[in-house]
């Protein structure tokens, strides 16, 4: 059922991998997403090496399925981080902010998956040649760190132009968005912000209520000026941001007030001066739902809605 490269790759039953979120997608939430046939994704984030031994160490207490870690390139650890997933042998490891290309033969000498995140069909090409195992193709509807290139127009360029397996992210949370990811190339999805609201995530609940009550329209981009766009929900933060872009403000000054706003949301709560990423699917978030049953919901709800198309467009021979 939907078993592509993407399940053979990592070893996973569906594929279906969860986001890498700083602060959000920890053990708890990691471990419930492989136990139930995707792929749970450590987010190394900026922690410290000790920080991100934890947490595979006590995602490894929780299943003996395969689960990979998010390592962003930026971080201060990137190093250390990087020798700490060889040495704790996890299977797949994921990368955002930048090139991994350095990392590449250490990693699959270990036996690791190596999978990049990129917003552009150059980035992908260029990944591909580095001889990574896989990309993750994300447009910019997704939360967080954004590209230019919405998911719809940049996964079949991608799909065309690479050999490796595609994994779609940006703007999927359902069986839906699974289907279409699939008829536009992409051999698998990630999904960030479907599984932040689920009942294993253990952000702060005044994280989970913005998501819920958040409409189509109410995620903006901030930090343009600075050359690392972020998808969040409006709010205080967002407003000081747009304000402080259409004075001039300086790219130290925005760093500034973004520094440590991610934390803040997440961990604290601060929901009105930290910063709640989420993607533009937000909207389409009702209810907190447990990893299981968001999983099942997909793939379950992905072949009854191929039937029913198959049944609707093609007649009662359906496909």
């Amino acid at each position: 059922m939907f078993h592509t490269r993407i399940c053979e790759l990592c070893g996973i039953k569906y594929p279906i991998f969860q986001g890498g979120m700083a602060w959000v997608s920890d053990y708890h939430l990691v471990a419930a997403v492989s136990e139930a046939g995707g792929l749970g994704i450590v987010a190394a984030g900026h922690l410290t090496p000790d920080e991100v031994r934890f947490q595979i160490r006590k995602t490894k207490e929780l299943t003996n399925k395969p689960f990979g870690v998010n390592v962003m390139l930026m971080s201060p650890y990137v190093e250390d981080v990087m020798s700490l997933v060889i040495e704790e042998k996890v299977a797949v490891v994921t990368t955002g902010a930048g090139n991994p290309g350095k990392y590449v033969k250490s990693l699959k000498d270990a036996g690791i998956r190596v999978i990049p995140v990129v917003a552009s069909v150059a980035l992908a090409k260029r990944m591909e040649r580095e001889g990574v195992d896989a990309i993750i193709a994300e447009g910019m509807e997704s939360g967080g760190h954004i590209g230019e290139v919405t998911t719809m127009a940049l996964i079949p360029q991608v799909v065309d132009a690479v050999n490796i397996p595609v994994i779609a992210a940006g703007g999927i949370a359902d069986a839906r968005g699974f289907l279409a990811a699939l008829f536009l190339g992409a051999e698998g999805v990630q999904m960030g912000t479907r599984f932040a609201l689920s009942k294993e995530c253990r952000v702060h609940p005044n994280w989970k209520a913005m998501y819920i009550k958040a409409k189509d329209r109410d995620t903006v981009v901030t930090g343009k000026s600075t050359g690392h766009p972020v998808r969040i929900i409006k709010n205080k933060l967002a407003r000081k941001f747009e304000q402080l872009e259409k004075q001039g403000a300086s790219i130290e000054e925005l760093e500034r007030l973004g520094s440590g706003a991610l934390k803040a949301a997440a961990v604290d709560g601060d929901v009105e001066w930290g910063s709640v990423m989420a993607g533009q699917i937000v909207g389409l978030l009702k209810e907190e739902k447990s990893v299981k049953e968001i999983i099942d919901e997909i793939i379950f709800g992905a072949c009854e809605l191929l039937k029913e198309k198959c049944s609707q467009f093609l007649g009662e021979g359906g496909c």
